[in-house]
Protein backbone atom coordinates (compact mmCIF):
# COMPACT_ATOMS: atom_id res chain seq x y z
CA UNK A 1 0.00 0.00 0.00
CA UNK A 2 2.86 2.68 -1.16
CA UNK A 3 1.80 6.08 -1.95
CA UNK A 4 2.24 5.21 -5.53
CA UNK A 5 0.29 1.98 -5.83
CA UNK A 6 -3.05 3.80 -3.74
CA UNK A 7 -2.57 7.08 -6.37
CA UNK A 8 -2.50 5.28 -9.37
CA UNK A 9 -5.44 3.25 -7.71
CA UNK A 10 -7.06 7.01 -6.93
CA UNK A 11 -6.69 8.08 -10.21
CA UNK A 12 -8.01 4.70 -11.93
CA UNK A 13 -11.00 4.76 -9.34
CA UNK A 14 -12.18 8.53 -10.46
CA UNK A 15 -11.17 8.06 -14.13
CA UNK A 16 -13.22 4.97 -14.60
CA UNK A 17 -16.23 7.10 -13.29
CA UNK A 18 -16.10 10.22 -15.08
CA UNK A 19 -15.20 8.57 -18.43
CA UNK A 20 -18.69 7.15 -19.12
CA UNK A 21 -19.98 10.57 -18.71
CA UNK A 22 -18.22 12.39 -20.93
CA UNK A 23 -18.82 9.21 -23.58
CA UNK A 24 -22.37 9.05 -23.19
CA UNK A 25 -23.19 13.01 -23.36
CA UNK A 26 -21.05 12.94 -26.66
CA UNK A 27 -23.12 10.82 -28.31
CA UNK A 28 -26.31 12.17 -26.83
CA UNK A 29 -25.87 15.82 -27.98
CA UNK A 30 -25.55 14.24 -31.17
CA UNK A 31 -28.45 12.90 -30.82
CA UNK A 32 -30.40 15.34 -29.79
CA UNK A 33 -29.34 17.31 -32.60
CA UNK A 34 -30.73 15.03 -34.88
CA UNK A 35 -33.90 14.58 -33.10
CA UNK A 36 -34.41 18.64 -33.34
CA UNK A 37 -33.67 18.76 -36.91
CA UNK A 38 -36.33 15.86 -37.44
CA UNK A 39 -38.57 18.01 -35.82
CA UNK A 40 -37.82 21.31 -37.44
CA UNK A 41 -38.46 18.96 -41.03
CA UNK A 42 -41.43 17.20 -40.24
CA UNK A 43 -43.26 18.88 -36.94
CA UNK A 44 -43.96 15.58 -36.43
CA UNK A 45 -45.07 15.86 -32.18
CA UNK A 46 -43.22 12.60 -31.60
CA UNK A 47 -39.90 13.56 -32.29
CA UNK A 48 -40.28 16.59 -29.76
CA UNK A 49 -41.60 14.43 -27.51
CA UNK A 50 -38.49 12.18 -27.45
CA UNK A 51 -35.98 15.31 -27.78
CA UNK A 52 -37.40 16.40 -24.65
CA UNK A 53 -36.92 13.20 -22.83
CA UNK A 54 -33.49 12.77 -24.04
CA UNK A 55 -32.81 16.02 -23.24
CA UNK A 56 -33.37 15.71 -19.29
CA UNK A 57 -31.13 12.45 -19.12
CA UNK A 58 -29.03 14.76 -20.73
CA UNK A 59 -28.74 17.51 -18.06
CA UNK A 60 -28.05 15.21 -15.23
CA UNK A 61 -25.35 12.98 -17.20
CA UNK A 62 -23.88 16.14 -18.50
CA UNK A 63 -23.76 17.65 -14.44
CA UNK A 64 -22.45 14.36 -13.11
CA UNK A 65 -19.64 14.58 -15.82
CA UNK A 66 -18.73 18.04 -14.81
CA UNK A 67 -18.77 16.85 -10.97
CA UNK A 68 -16.23 13.73 -11.51
CA UNK A 69 -14.08 16.27 -13.92
CA UNK A 70 -13.27 18.64 -11.44
CA UNK A 71 -11.95 15.95 -8.96
CA UNK A 72 -9.17 15.08 -11.70
CA UNK A 73 -7.69 18.20 -11.69
CA UNK A 74 -6.83 18.40 -8.01
CA UNK A 75 -4.53 14.96 -8.46
CA UNK A 76 -2.50 16.15 -11.12
CA UNK A 77 -1.11 18.84 -8.19
CA UNK A 78 -1.40 16.52 -5.07
CA UNK A 79 -0.74 13.06 -6.20
CA UNK A 80 1.71 14.08 -10.00
CA UNK A 81 3.46 16.56 -8.82
CA UNK A 82 6.36 15.30 -10.93
CA UNK A 83 4.36 14.90 -14.19
CA UNK A 84 2.54 18.02 -13.55
CA UNK A 85 6.28 19.81 -12.87
CA UNK A 86 8.26 17.91 -15.88
CA UNK A 87 5.04 17.70 -18.52
CA UNK A 88 3.70 20.91 -17.44
CA UNK A 89 4.70 23.08 -20.49
CA UNK A 90 3.19 20.71 -22.93
CA UNK A 91 0.06 18.75 -20.70
CA UNK A 92 -1.02 22.59 -19.46
CA UNK A 93 -1.83 24.50 -22.21
CA UNK A 94 -3.81 21.60 -23.98
CA UNK A 95 -5.44 21.36 -21.44
CA UNK A 96 -6.38 24.98 -21.15
CA UNK A 97 -7.32 24.76 -24.83
CA UNK A 98 -9.97 22.75 -24.12
CA UNK A 99 -11.73 24.65 -21.65
CA UNK A 100 -11.00 27.62 -23.24
CA UNK A 101 -12.52 26.47 -26.94
CA UNK A 102 -14.97 23.65 -25.60
CA UNK A 103 -15.57 24.28 -22.10
CA UNK A 104 -16.74 28.15 -22.92
CA UNK A 105 -18.91 26.65 -25.52
CA UNK A 106 -21.02 24.68 -23.52
CA UNK A 107 -21.52 26.54 -21.16
CA UNK A 108 -22.46 29.33 -23.41
CA UNK A 109 -24.99 27.15 -25.13
CA UNK A 110 -26.45 24.63 -22.37
CA UNK A 111 -28.26 27.38 -21.44
CA UNK A 112 -30.25 28.29 -24.18
CA UNK A 113 -30.95 24.71 -24.65
CA UNK A 114 -31.65 23.56 -21.19
CA UNK A 115 -33.97 26.65 -20.61
CA UNK A 116 -34.24 28.45 -23.77
CA UNK A 117 -37.28 26.49 -26.06
CA UNK A 118 -39.99 29.23 -25.41
CA UNK A 119 -37.60 32.08 -25.31
CA UNK A 120 -35.68 32.14 -28.60
CA UNK A 121 -36.84 30.60 -31.95
CA UNK A 122 -36.90 27.21 -32.62
CA UNK A 123 -33.74 27.81 -35.40
CA UNK A 124 -31.81 29.48 -32.39
CA UNK A 125 -32.66 26.91 -30.06
CA UNK A 126 -31.40 23.92 -32.73
CA UNK A 127 -28.59 26.17 -33.01
CA UNK A 128 -27.55 26.21 -29.77
CA UNK A 129 -28.27 21.96 -29.85
CA UNK A 130 -25.49 21.96 -32.77
CA UNK A 131 -23.02 24.63 -30.69
CA UNK A 132 -23.30 21.91 -27.42
CA UNK A 133 -22.68 18.77 -29.50
CA UNK A 134 -20.25 20.30 -31.56
CA UNK A 135 -18.53 22.02 -27.88
CA UNK A 136 -18.20 17.83 -26.59
CA UNK A 137 -16.13 16.98 -30.09
CA UNK A 138 -13.76 19.96 -29.45
CA UNK A 139 -13.30 18.65 -25.78
CA UNK A 140 -12.49 15.11 -26.63
CA UNK A 141 -10.07 16.78 -29.63
CA UNK A 142 -8.02 18.08 -26.90
CA UNK A 143 -8.17 15.71 -24.23
CA UNK A 144 -7.22 12.67 -26.70
CA UNK A 145 -4.25 14.81 -27.99
CA UNK A 146 -3.03 15.63 -24.45
CA UNK A 147 -2.99 11.69 -23.56
CA UNK A 148 -2.34 10.57 -27.25
CA UNK A 149 1.26 12.98 -26.26
CA UNK A 150 1.40 10.88 -23.20
CA UNK A 151 1.29 7.50 -25.34
CA UNK A 152 3.44 8.86 -28.26
CA UNK A 153 5.63 11.57 -27.49
CA UNK A 154 6.16 14.05 -30.41
CA UNK A 155 7.32 17.62 -30.75
CA UNK A 156 9.43 18.05 -27.86
CA UNK A 157 12.51 18.57 -25.97
CA UNK A 158 13.85 17.37 -22.87
CA UNK A 159 15.63 20.66 -21.16
CA UNK A 160 16.99 20.34 -17.44
CA UNK A 161 14.45 16.77 -16.97
CA UNK A 162 11.42 19.20 -18.30
CA UNK A 163 9.47 18.87 -21.67
CA UNK A 164 9.51 21.58 -23.63
CA UNK A 165 7.28 21.77 -26.52
CA UNK A 166 9.38 22.69 -29.94
CA UNK A 167 6.42 22.19 -32.35
CA UNK A 168 2.89 22.27 -31.38
CA UNK A 169 1.91 20.39 -34.74
CA UNK A 170 3.82 17.72 -33.34
CA UNK A 171 2.67 17.81 -30.00
CA UNK A 172 -0.85 17.99 -30.71
CA UNK A 173 -1.21 15.52 -34.07
CA UNK A 174 1.53 13.17 -32.93
CA UNK A 175 1.44 9.41 -34.18
CA UNK A 176 -1.56 7.88 -32.50
CA UNK A 177 -3.95 10.75 -31.89
CA UNK A 178 -6.19 10.17 -35.10
CA UNK A 179 -6.45 6.61 -34.59
CA UNK A 180 -7.19 7.14 -30.39
CA UNK A 181 -9.05 10.50 -31.49
CA UNK A 182 -11.46 8.15 -34.08
CA UNK A 183 -11.66 4.90 -31.79
CA UNK A 184 -12.82 7.05 -29.06
CA UNK A 185 -15.61 9.20 -31.19
CA UNK A 186 -16.97 5.95 -32.04
CA UNK A 187 -16.92 4.07 -28.79
CA UNK A 188 -19.11 7.30 -27.57
CA UNK A 189 -21.44 7.12 -30.61
CA UNK A 190 -21.59 3.22 -29.96
CA UNK A 191 -22.55 3.82 -25.99
CA UNK A 192 -24.86 5.69 -26.49
CA UNK A 193 -26.83 4.12 -29.36
CA UNK A 194 -27.19 1.03 -27.28
CA UNK A 195 -28.50 2.90 -24.53
CA UNK A 196 -30.94 4.55 -26.91
CA UNK A 197 -31.83 1.11 -28.75
CA UNK A 198 -31.94 -0.52 -25.09
CA UNK A 199 -33.97 1.80 -23.47
CA UNK A 200 -36.15 1.75 -26.93
CA UNK A 201 -36.43 -1.74 -26.52
CA UNK A 202 -37.55 -1.98 -22.70
CA UNK A 203 -40.47 0.27 -23.85
CA UNK A 204 -41.20 -2.37 -26.32
CA UNK A 205 -41.28 -5.42 -23.95
CA UNK A 206 -42.85 -3.57 -21.11
CA UNK A 207 -45.72 -2.37 -23.71
CA UNK A 208 -45.79 1.04 -22.97
CA UNK A 209 -44.54 3.91 -25.31
CA UNK A 210 -44.54 1.49 -28.47
CA UNK A 211 -44.32 4.84 -30.83
CA UNK A 212 -41.24 6.06 -28.88
CA UNK A 213 -39.63 2.62 -28.47
CA UNK A 214 -40.43 1.37 -31.81
CA UNK A 215 -38.52 5.50 -33.45
CA UNK A 216 -36.02 5.02 -30.99
CA UNK A 217 -34.94 1.25 -31.82
CA UNK A 218 -35.38 2.17 -35.66
CA UNK A 219 -32.88 4.73 -35.34
CA UNK A 220 -30.08 2.60 -32.98
CA UNK A 221 -30.19 -0.05 -35.67
CA UNK A 222 -29.64 2.19 -38.39
CA UNK A 223 -26.77 3.73 -36.48
CA UNK A 224 -25.50 1.02 -35.07
CA UNK A 225 -25.01 -0.90 -38.70
CA UNK A 226 -22.59 2.36 -39.72
CA UNK A 227 -20.48 2.92 -36.90
CA UNK A 228 -20.45 -0.54 -35.50
CA UNK A 229 -18.29 -1.76 -38.72
CA UNK A 230 -16.36 1.80 -39.10
CA UNK A 231 -15.39 0.88 -34.95
CA UNK A 232 -14.30 -2.38 -36.43
CA UNK A 233 -11.88 -0.64 -38.75
CA UNK A 234 -10.71 1.98 -36.73
CA UNK A 235 -9.75 -0.34 -34.38
CA UNK A 236 -7.93 -2.62 -36.54
CA UNK A 237 -5.87 0.74 -38.02
CA UNK A 238 -5.22 1.97 -34.34
CA UNK A 239 -3.98 -1.68 -33.40
CA UNK A 240 -1.65 -1.34 -36.30
CA UNK A 241 -0.65 2.10 -35.09
CA UNK A 242 0.09 0.58 -31.18
CA UNK A 243 1.91 -2.33 -33.19
CA UNK A 244 4.61 0.29 -34.47
CA UNK A 245 4.69 2.56 -32.00
CA UNK A 246 3.84 0.47 -28.44
CA UNK A 247 5.21 -2.98 -29.61
CA UNK A 248 5.18 -4.08 -25.43
CA UNK A 249 1.81 -2.64 -25.09
CA UNK A 250 0.97 -4.52 -28.59
CA UNK A 251 2.14 -7.99 -26.78
CA UNK A 252 0.78 -8.11 -23.36
CA UNK A 253 -2.32 -7.64 -25.52
CA UNK A 254 -2.15 -10.42 -27.63
CA UNK A 255 -0.17 -12.52 -24.65
CA UNK A 256 2.95 -13.00 -27.17
CA UNK A 257 5.75 -13.57 -24.92
CA UNK A 258 8.20 -15.55 -27.33
CA UNK A 259 9.65 -15.38 -30.96
CA UNK A 260 8.67 -17.68 -32.81
CA UNK A 261 10.30 -19.90 -35.52
CA UNK A 262 10.89 -18.21 -38.73
CA UNK A 263 7.94 -18.55 -41.34
CA UNK A 264 5.24 -20.16 -38.96
CA UNK A 265 3.88 -16.46 -37.83
CA UNK A 266 1.86 -15.34 -35.02
CA UNK A 267 -1.34 -17.02 -33.47
CA UNK A 268 -4.26 -16.02 -32.25
CA UNK A 269 -4.98 -16.53 -28.64
CA UNK A 270 -8.08 -17.02 -27.82
CA UNK A 271 -7.90 -18.00 -24.21
CA UNK A 272 -5.06 -18.20 -21.91
CA UNK A 273 -4.28 -17.38 -17.93
CA UNK A 274 -0.76 -15.15 -18.62
CA UNK A 275 1.65 -16.00 -16.63
CA UNK A 276 3.78 -13.16 -15.70
CA UNK A 277 6.76 -14.79 -13.81
CA UNK A 278 6.55 -17.80 -16.01
CA UNK A 279 6.80 -15.87 -19.14
CA UNK A 280 3.62 -18.13 -20.83
CA UNK A 281 -0.09 -18.61 -21.01
CA UNK A 282 -1.68 -21.61 -19.15
CA UNK A 283 -3.89 -22.86 -20.68
CA UNK A 284 -3.72 -21.59 -23.89
CA UNK A 285 -6.30 -22.13 -27.00
CA UNK A 286 -4.44 -20.18 -30.01
CA UNK A 287 -5.55 -20.25 -33.77
CA UNK A 288 -2.04 -20.60 -35.61
CA UNK A 289 -0.69 -17.69 -38.34
CA UNK A 290 -4.25 -16.16 -37.32
CA UNK A 291 -2.65 -13.37 -35.39
CA UNK A 292 -0.02 -12.50 -38.47
CA UNK A 293 -3.43 -12.17 -40.69
CA UNK A 294 -4.84 -9.85 -37.98
CA UNK A 295 -2.02 -8.02 -36.78
CA UNK A 296 0.15 -7.52 -39.46
CA UNK A 297 -2.17 -8.32 -42.93
CA UNK A 298 0.17 -10.56 -43.72
CA UNK A 299 0.17 -14.58 -43.69
CA UNK A 300 4.25 -15.07 -41.97
CA UNK A 301 3.91 -11.42 -40.22
CA UNK A 302 5.52 -10.80 -36.69
CA UNK A 303 5.41 -8.78 -33.93
CA UNK A 304 7.48 -8.12 -31.22
CA UNK A 305 7.34 -10.76 -28.14
CA UNK A 306 6.99 -9.37 -24.49
CA UNK A 307 10.23 -11.42 -23.91
CA UNK A 308 12.25 -8.85 -25.86
CA UNK A 309 12.59 -6.36 -22.85
CA UNK A 310 13.46 -6.86 -19.57
CA UNK A 311 10.99 -7.65 -17.21
CA UNK A 312 10.91 -3.97 -15.37
CA UNK A 313 9.64 -2.66 -18.61
CA UNK A 314 6.32 -4.84 -19.66
CA UNK A 315 3.23 -3.76 -18.05
CA UNK A 316 1.01 -5.96 -16.00
CA UNK A 317 -0.19 -8.27 -18.92
CA UNK A 318 -3.19 -10.11 -17.45
CA UNK A 319 -5.27 -7.09 -17.02
CA UNK A 320 -4.13 -5.85 -20.62
CA UNK A 321 -4.80 -9.02 -22.22
CA UNK A 322 -8.33 -9.35 -20.27
CA UNK A 323 -9.61 -6.31 -20.87
CA UNK A 324 -8.54 -6.23 -24.65
CA UNK A 325 -10.97 -9.53 -24.72
CA UNK A 326 -13.87 -8.29 -22.93
CA UNK A 327 -13.44 -5.25 -25.64
CA UNK A 328 -13.54 -7.28 -28.60
CA UNK A 329 -16.11 -9.15 -27.20
CA UNK A 330 -18.81 -6.92 -26.76
CA UNK A 331 -17.56 -5.70 -29.93
CA UNK A 332 -18.69 -8.89 -31.72
CA UNK A 333 -21.93 -9.08 -29.55
CA UNK A 334 -23.09 -6.13 -30.35
CA UNK A 335 -21.96 -6.30 -34.58
CA UNK A 336 -24.00 -9.64 -34.02
CA UNK A 337 -27.03 -8.02 -32.32
CA UNK A 338 -27.09 -5.13 -35.45
CA UNK A 339 -27.03 -8.03 -38.10
CA UNK A 340 -29.87 -9.88 -36.52
CA UNK A 341 -31.81 -6.77 -35.98
CA UNK A 342 -31.23 -5.94 -39.96
CA UNK A 343 -32.01 -9.00 -40.97
CA UNK A 344 -35.13 -8.36 -38.63
CA UNK A 345 -36.33 -5.18 -40.01
CA UNK A 346 -35.53 -6.04 -43.66
CA UNK A 347 -37.75 -9.14 -43.40
CA UNK A 348 -40.20 -7.26 -41.53
CA UNK A 349 -40.92 -8.73 -37.84
CA UNK A 350 -38.69 -6.36 -35.83
CA UNK A 351 -41.80 -4.79 -34.08
CA UNK A 352 -43.29 -7.65 -34.30
CA UNK A 353 -45.97 -8.31 -30.88
CA UNK A 354 -45.22 -12.10 -31.60
CA UNK A 355 -42.29 -13.94 -29.77
CA UNK A 356 -39.87 -14.22 -32.66
CA UNK A 357 -39.46 -10.22 -32.07
CA UNK A 358 -39.32 -10.29 -28.27
CA UNK A 359 -36.11 -11.74 -28.35
CA UNK A 360 -34.43 -9.63 -30.31
CA UNK A 361 -35.91 -6.47 -28.12
CA UNK A 362 -34.37 -8.54 -24.92
CA UNK A 363 -30.72 -8.63 -27.00
CA UNK A 364 -30.58 -4.66 -27.05
CA UNK A 365 -31.92 -4.56 -23.38
CA UNK A 366 -29.13 -7.09 -22.41
CA UNK A 367 -27.03 -5.33 -24.43
CA UNK A 368 -28.32 -1.93 -23.09
CA UNK A 369 -24.56 -1.02 -21.04
CA UNK A 370 -22.04 -2.99 -23.12
CA UNK A 371 -20.89 0.16 -24.77
CA UNK A 372 -19.68 1.14 -20.83
CA UNK A 373 -17.62 -1.98 -20.02
CA UNK A 374 -16.19 -1.89 -23.37
CA UNK A 375 -15.26 1.73 -23.20
CA UNK A 376 -13.83 0.72 -19.93
CA UNK A 377 -12.14 -2.18 -21.12
CA UNK A 378 -10.48 -0.46 -23.77
CA UNK A 379 -9.34 2.21 -21.30
CA UNK A 380 -7.60 -0.07 -18.71
CA UNK A 381 -5.93 -1.54 -22.40
CA UNK A 382 -4.45 1.67 -23.21
CA UNK A 383 -3.52 3.21 -19.66
CA UNK A 384 -2.38 -0.40 -18.37
CA UNK A 385 -0.58 -1.39 -21.48
CA UNK A 386 1.84 1.59 -21.11
CA UNK A 387 3.13 0.79 -17.91
CA UNK A 388 5.79 1.27 -16.41
CA UNK A 389 5.48 4.65 -17.91
CA UNK A 390 2.89 8.14 -17.31
CA UNK A 391 4.92 9.19 -20.54
CA UNK A 392 6.08 6.19 -22.91
CA UNK A 393 9.82 5.68 -22.99
CA UNK A 394 10.40 8.92 -21.48
CA UNK A 395 9.46 8.84 -18.08
CA UNK A 396 7.99 6.18 -15.39
CA UNK A 397 5.24 6.11 -13.11
CA UNK A 398 6.85 5.67 -10.27
CA UNK A 399 9.45 8.81 -10.96
CA UNK A 400 5.96 10.79 -11.40
CA UNK A 401 3.98 10.21 -8.11
CA UNK A 402 4.35 13.65 -5.99
CA UNK A 403 7.51 12.80 -3.10
CA UNK A 404 6.47 14.05 -0.05
CA UNK A 405 2.90 12.44 -0.15
CA UNK A 406 1.83 9.53 2.19
CA UNK A 407 0.15 6.41 2.04
CA UNK A 408 -2.48 7.77 4.70
CA UNK A 409 -2.99 10.82 2.77
CA UNK A 410 -3.91 9.18 -0.59
CA UNK A 411 -6.11 6.56 1.61
CA UNK A 412 -7.87 9.11 3.32
CA UNK A 413 -8.40 11.18 0.23
CA UNK A 414 -9.78 7.77 -1.44
CA UNK A 415 -12.14 6.68 0.97
CA UNK A 416 -13.74 10.46 0.70
CA UNK A 417 -13.86 10.05 -3.10
CA UNK A 418 -15.84 7.00 -2.88
CA UNK A 419 -18.18 7.93 -0.29
CA UNK A 420 -18.74 11.34 -1.96
CA UNK A 421 -19.10 9.28 -5.60
CA UNK A 422 -21.43 6.54 -3.93
CA UNK A 423 -23.91 9.61 -2.71
CA UNK A 424 -23.35 12.09 -5.60
CA UNK A 425 -23.76 9.42 -8.51
CA UNK A 426 -25.89 6.87 -6.61
CA UNK A 427 -28.41 9.66 -6.33
CA UNK A 428 -27.99 10.82 -10.14
CA UNK A 429 -28.21 7.44 -11.62
CA UNK A 430 -31.30 6.97 -9.35
CA UNK A 431 -32.82 9.64 -10.58
CA UNK A 432 -31.63 8.78 -14.63
CA UNK A 433 -33.41 5.23 -13.89
CA UNK A 434 -36.52 7.00 -12.45
CA UNK A 435 -36.46 9.32 -15.71
CA UNK A 436 -36.07 6.43 -18.00
CA UNK A 437 -38.64 4.25 -16.43
CA UNK A 438 -41.47 6.90 -16.71
CA UNK A 439 -40.49 7.43 -20.53
CA UNK A 440 -41.13 10.10 -23.00
CA UNK A 441 -45.05 11.97 -21.97
CA UNK A 442 -46.07 15.13 -23.66
CA UNK A 443 -47.45 16.02 -21.00
CA UNK A 444 -44.00 16.70 -19.81
CA UNK A 445 -43.17 18.70 -23.31
CA UNK A 446 -43.21 22.90 -23.09
CA UNK A 447 -45.54 23.79 -25.73
CA UNK A 448 -44.79 25.84 -29.02
CA UNK A 449 -42.80 28.80 -29.33
CA UNK A 450 -44.72 32.00 -29.77
CA UNK A 451 -47.52 32.00 -26.79
CA UNK A 452 -47.55 34.69 -24.51
CA UNK A 453 -45.63 32.66 -21.83
CA UNK A 454 -42.36 33.16 -21.39
CA UNK A 455 -41.52 30.84 -18.98
CA UNK A 456 -38.46 28.75 -19.66
CA UNK A 457 -38.85 25.33 -19.98
CA UNK A 458 -37.85 22.78 -17.12
CA UNK A 459 -35.51 20.22 -18.18
CA UNK A 460 -34.98 18.39 -15.18
CA UNK A 461 -38.84 18.10 -13.80
CA UNK A 462 -40.33 14.17 -13.74
CA UNK A 463 -43.96 13.62 -12.98
CA UNK A 464 -45.14 11.19 -10.76
CA UNK A 465 -44.31 7.61 -11.66
CA UNK A 466 -47.76 6.37 -12.18
CA UNK A 467 -48.74 7.97 -15.56
CA UNK A 468 -52.76 8.92 -15.79
CA UNK A 469 -55.01 6.28 -16.36
CA UNK A 470 -56.58 8.06 -19.66
CA UNK A 471 -53.25 8.79 -20.60
CA UNK A 472 -52.55 5.37 -20.01
CA UNK A 473 -55.21 3.72 -22.02
CA UNK A 474 -53.65 6.36 -24.95
CA UNK A 475 -50.83 4.52 -24.76
CA UNK A 476 -51.55 0.89 -24.82
CA UNK A 477 -53.88 2.04 -27.73
CA UNK A 478 -50.53 3.42 -29.63
CA UNK A 479 -48.90 0.00 -29.23
CA UNK A 480 -51.97 -2.07 -30.19
CA UNK A 481 -52.16 0.44 -33.58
Amino acid sequence: MSPLFLSRVQFAFVISFHILFPAFTIGLAHWLAFVEWRWLRTRESLWRDLYFFWLKIFAVSFGMGVVSGIVMSFQFGTNWAVLSERAGAILGPLLSYEVLTAFFLEATFLGVMLFGWKRVSHKVHFLATCMVALGTLISTFWIISANSWMQTPQGHAIVDGMFVPVDWWAVIFNPSFPYRLAHMVLAAFITTCFVIGGVSAWYLVRGDHFAAGRRGLKMAVAFAAIAVPLQILAGDLHGLNVGKHQPVKLAAMEGHWHEGEPGEGVPLVLFGLPDQDGERNRFEVAVPRLGSVVLTHSWDGTIQPLTAVPADERPPVAPVFWGFRVMVGLGVLMLLLTLASLWAWWRGWMFDQSGRARWLWQGWRLLSPAGFVALLAGWYVVEIGRQPYVVYGLLRTSEAVSPNITAAAVMSSLVTYACAYAVIFGAGIWYLLKMIRRGPHPDETPPEHGGGDKTPARPLSVGDDEVPGDQHEAVKKEGAR
